[in-house]
């Protein structure tokens, strides 16, 4: 049986940003380290459910930094006790503020060899804005750190279509990132989410319209590439070699569990998720059913998120038929218009594609 990938949500944050829309709160040090207990129980009981090996663990969250070094490295070292491959990629999410030079040693030294870190602008009035807690300066300090400890799978998050953004500013950003190093960016669109503050105040600001913000994604796509930083999905780019072998797995709609509150999981055939609460998970509840998966229309949908596209040969490996010409009929229109194209062997969508990805997919599936 093929390897599946890990996910452990964190649901622990310094302070809630106006964009997110994710599960998270700040929690008090003990309810850190009781969830530490429980989660690494969690673990341990899915292992020996599961007998099955894991090729890459993704600590997510919230903010995984935030649960303290310590408790990270005792969550890594039970998952690679008796579950994770030796060659597995193992990423931790940061938020820059206050990281020093003994919590990336300690990370590094129990086996996590990516870092991803919460970067979203490097122009320091945008990230007042966005509720970031540090400056750009101590970004970079994070990043040289964490650089000087050994880490070399260093990805940053960086954030489009957010208030008062121009394509100066992003620039500035996107050189930033490159001044660093790092082989690995993701570049996010901004979605208003109803539950966020952005969302319930979004009068007060001023969002770049949608011509501008798809020039935005634009300029970043081809400045990123000039510097050998390739796309390799609507949102992320690295250099090769550096793709996030974790996030592939979910748009290759392969196998993968995840444990914690709001925590989804894809396994024999079915889908799975925790509830966003904590007191429940932290009681024992089991996750609830979200019906099957993994039928091609939702292989395609995901697949079509990449730049190498639907491969008719592993849709025939996976399904035993091609791709329908039904879809390949659909697909011409945009074809001929840009926004598609015809691989050698199936469709992928075109960069001018990728921006409204979510209207062509709902049209051609």
């Amino acid at each position: 049986m093929k390897n599946i990938g890990l996910y452990l949500h964190i649901p622990f944050c310094k302070s809630k940003c106006p964009y997110c829309d994710f599960y998270s709160f700040s929690g008090k040090d003990t309810e850190k380290d009781a969830y530490t207990q429980v989660l690494k129980e969690r673990i341990l009981s899915s292992i020996s459910t599961l007998q099955r090996k894991g090729d890459t663990l993704y600590i997510g969250g919230g903010t995984p930094s935030a649960l303290g070094a310590e408790n990270l490295q005792i969550l890594v070292e039970t998952c690679k006790s008796d579950f994770l491959t030796d060659d597995a990629e193992i990423t931790v999410e940061c938020n820059p503020h206050g990281l020093n030079e003994d919590f990336f040693k300690t990370l590094y030294n129990c086996g996590v060899n990516r870092i991803s870190l919460g970067l979203q602008s490097a122009v320091d009035s945008e990230r007042r804005t966005l509720g970031r807690l540090s400056a750009r300066n101590q970004v970079e300090i994070a990043v040289k750190t964490a650089q000087k400890i050994g880490f070399e799978n260093i990805t940053l998050d960086v954030m489009l279509g957010i208030p008062n953004q121009t394509e100066k500013s992003l620039n500035e950003t996107l050189n930033f990132c490159l001044s660093l190093g790092v082989p690995h960016i993701s570049a996010y669109m901004l979605k208003l989410e109803e539950n966020t503050f952005f969302y319930k105040n979004k009068h007060k600001y001023n969002f770049p319209d949608d011509d501008l913000t798809a020039d935005l994604y634009l300029q970043m796509c081809e400045t990123l590439e000039s510097k050998g930083i390739i796309q390799y999905e609507i949102s992320n780019f690295a250099k090769a070699g550096f793709e996030s072998r974790h996030n592939l797995k979910y748009w290759h709609c392969e196998e993968y569990l995840g444990l914690g509150p709001s925590a989804h999981s894809f396994l024999d055939g079915k889908r799975f998720y925790y509830d966003r609460d904590f007191e429940s998970f932290m009681n024992g509840n089991s996750p609830i059913q979200d019906g099957m998966g993994g039928d091609f229309t939702e292989y395609a949908m995901l697949n079509l998120r990449l730049v190498e596209g639907l491969n008719e040969e592993k849709v025939f490996e996976r399904f035993g038929h091609n791709i329908p010409q039904e879809i390949y009929d659909k697909s011409q229109i945009f074809i001929d218009n840009g926004y598609m194209t015809k691989t050698e062997n199936g469709i992928a969508l075109t960069r001018k594609g990728f921006l409204i990805s979510n209207s062509i997919l709902a049209e051609i599936l």
